[in-house]
């Protein structure tokens, strides 16, 4: 993923909410949502291109049939960028794959991530969310509220961070009275409006590159959102995991998984 919003234990009848969009090169391939073929219990998309039968898969966001999550966001300095290392979408199915609990899953994390690009990955539940980056010592056991991450450090005040994270909450805000509107979110994930030059982060990218990234939803030509996703987590157990899926000149196509983590 490159731009997520969740809500985490702010709302007692939703305690998690997920709304993110993923960029990708065009060219790249990938599985859209789905029970993972190899490992059924695991629901996403997947990378193909690193993908061998029997193998599980490198992924950059999903959830199990027993309500684990983790997603991940590349960390942007051009200046550390390693061209041999592994897939950080490993680092996502190795949580949701394994039946560890996050809190040690953190000691794994710290033994590995050295050798991988930044990165920026958030693994849990609905009882307990933690954070961690390979750019910082430490993992965030994540406290109640909202929160807006791309590829800086998490609610780093990138514009479209600031920006998107003020409409989900505002979102949100309106859906404890009316319901959740998956549509709203999936608008908000569509916002193309790029930011000013004086407001870009630096990362190494020129101006140009930079200014074309600031969006919420990218497009250029060999690169861009390939998907947005919503997962919300009822305090039932209910589990709705959506994803809709773009590639130029083609209509979008969206799928819907349900389940229930308390059967």
């Amino acid at each position: 993923m490159c731009l997520v919003f969740f809500s985490f234990n702010q709302y007692s009848d939703y305690p998690l909410i997920i709304a993110a969009n993923r960029d990708e090169y065009y060219l790249r391939k990938t599985a859209p949502l789905q029970h993972w073929p190899d490992h059924p219990q695991i629901i996403g998309g997947f990378d193909v291109e690193q993908y061998s039968v029997g193998e599980i898969p490198g992924t950059w966001f999903g959830v199990t049939l027993d309500g684990r999550v983790a997603l991940i966001t590349n960390y942007r300095d051009v200046s550390k960028f390693k061209p041999n290392a592994p897939s950080r979408g490993k680092l996502v199915s190795g949580f949701l794959g394994q039946s560890i609990e996050a809190k040690l899953y953190t000691n794994q994390l710290k033994l590995e991530s050295s050798k991988y690009n930044g990165f920026n990955l958030v693994f849990g539940n609905t009882r307990e969310l933690f954070y961690y980056s390979n750019q910082r010592p430490d993992t965030e056991i994540l406290n109640s509220g909202s929160y807006g991450l791309s590829n800086g450090l998490l609610n780093d005040p990138w514009p479209k961070v600031k920006i998107g994270k003020e409409r989900f909450d505002n979102i949100l805000h309106r859906s404890a009275k009316n319901g959740l509107s998956e549509e709203d979110l999936f608008e908000m994930l569509s916002d193309r409006r790029t930011a000013a030059l004086e407001d870009l982060p630096r990362t190494g990218l020129s101006p140009e590159r930079e200014k074309a990234l600031s969006a919420s939803f990218i497009s250029t030509h060999d690169y861009g959102t390939r998907s947005s996703a919503i997962l919300s987590v009822k305090a039932s157990g209910e589990v709705t995991f959506t994803e809709r899926t773009f590639l130029p000149n083609q209509p979008p196509q969206t799928k819907t998984i349900r389940f229930n983590t308390s059967k």
